[in-house]
């Protein structure tokens, strides 16, 4: 029986999910993990969760997709990040949740061609609203145009939109302490480093990875960084 994950076609191998932290530390990643892992198995994929840089480089060679939940501060080695850029260049997927645009400062390439945009602070946990610009994608298509969510709506350091495809934005009417205005991208996707890169702002909380629409926006995010069949490029 093939996964629902999966239009046809053979099943993938491998995913790698890293959540190295040397910065603020997200009390969620150990139900982010859980969940991937859930989705993995889903799908047929087996899915290896460390925070060993080593690890990741030595790991990078083979598998489909990487996904970086919540990463923070300088997390790679020299070796990693010439692993990341070879991966990536060779059609490598990969995947940003939340924190992971708070990752690499000091190596811009990261902020500017893998997630897409840096993080620059965000008020306090709150309920907003979520715009869904893009329901032509797997992440987004099974949101409703407005989306209720309770996140920490990031700002970044510049808007994203002029070198990704923007899927979802946040309505700073919504909450108190936006931070970019009337057009503040949450969710994207792009292929500026070789292979598909998505990333999404939301998941601060555990309770996140438990919500049906989020696992589906999860699982939407994963099928298209591994080019599943019929899902189209952006």
């Amino acid at each position: 029986m093939v996964s629902a994950f999966y239009d046809g076609g053979m099943s993938v191998e491998r995913i790698l999910v890293y959540s190295r932290t040397t910065g603020f530390r997200h009390d969620s990643i150990p139900a982010g993990v859980a969940a991937f892992r859930e989705l993995g198995a889903e799908a047929g994929l087996t899915v290896t969760a460390t925070e060993d840089p080593e690890e990741l480089a030595a790991g990078l060679p083979g598998a489909r997709a990487v996904v970086f939940l919540s990463t923070s501060g300088e997390v790679l080695t020299d070796e990693g990040r010439r692993a990341l850029r070879a991966f990536l260049a060779d059609g490598g997927g990969f995947l940003g949740v939340h924190g992971a645009s708070t990752t690499e400062y000091d190596w811009p390439w990261f902020g500017t061609d893998v997630v897409g945009a840096v993080f620059d602070g965000h008020p306090a946990l709150q309920p907003g609203v979520v715009a869904v610009e893009d329901h032509d994608h797997p992440a987004t298509a099974h949101l409703p145009a407005r989306w209720e969510f309770v996140d920490e709506w990031y700002n970044f350091t510049s808007n994203p939109r002029p070198r990704v495809r923007v899927l979802a934005t946040a309505d700073e009417t919504s909450y108190e302490g936006g931070g970019m205005g009337a057009d503040h991208p949450l969710v994207w996707c792009h292929e500026r480093a070789g292979g598909r890169s998505f990333y999404t702002a939301l998941g601060h909380t555990s309770e996140s990875f438990t919500d049906p629409a989020f696992r589906a926006h999860l699982r939407g995010g994963l099928r298209w960084v591994l080019n599943t069949p019929g899902v189209k490029s952006s």
